[in-house]
């Protein structure tokens, strides 16, 4: 991913806390026969490995993880997003020498991914995923609210992932490169939009 210096994002916390928010990643792998991409749930495991681990499941008809990977794997997580238009920019009124773009927040984590279907570690997996996912719910669901037979059935028909991040390249675009005055009209316009993602990044654009 092309990162310039007013956007690189080195804060782990940060890269872990938009891992976390957006769930569902992009797992791309380098094949022999092309590039090969699954979107999958997955979860951060933070306290393994020096940048943490990510583990997530495949469905045992899914090609991708009998094709051996070339290199490393990558799970690309998108953060929140929005348009941009020249219209909040004080330059338009001035010159309309301005341009629309878009904001957004990036996180590629790249590392040697590992496929597995042994039973004990697919649930620890399935677990976390739902314990992750339900907790904010009234009534959370748990795994052990169905037949332990029917979840090991369930079971049979997924391959795990694992992936220990190796390095991480992250990207924080949200106005950095703009003057104060143009940043604060980008944070006023969407902080007015009536969509909560607009209102996520009006939230990121640095005063």
């Amino acid at each position: 991913m092309y990162v310039p210096p007013a956007f690189r994002e080195t804060d782990l916390p940060f890269i872990h806390e938009t891992m976390r928010a957006a769930g569902l990643a992009n797992l791309v792998t380098s094949t022999a026969n092309g590039l090969v991409c699954t979107p999958i749930p997955m979860v951060l495991d933070e306290r393994e490995g020096d940048m943490g681990t990510l583990y997530g499941h495949v469905a045992k008809a899914n090609p991708q993880w009998k094709e051996p990977p070339v290199g490393e794997a990558l799970a690309i997580f998108m953060g929140p997003d929005a348009y941009v238009t020249p219209s909040w920019y004080a330059g338009k009124s001035r010159d309309g020498k301005v341009v629309p773009t878009w904001n957004y927040v990036a996180v590629h984590a790249y590392g040697p991914v590992e496929f597995f279907e042994d039973a004990d570690r697919l649930l620890d997996v399935v677990t976390r995923l739902t314990g992750l996912h339900e907790a904010s719910r009234p009534q959370p669901w748990a795994v052990g609210d169905a037949p332990p037979d029917f979840i090991q059935a369930q079971l049979k028909g997924i391959i795990g992932v694992r992936l220990p991040i190796a390095r991480i390249d992250a990207k924080r675009k949200m106005s950095q490169n703009r003057n104060a005055e143009d940043r604060a009209g980008v944070k006023e316009g969407l902080s007015r939009s009536t969509d909560v993602r607009d209102r996520q990044a009006a939230a990121l654009i640095p005063e």
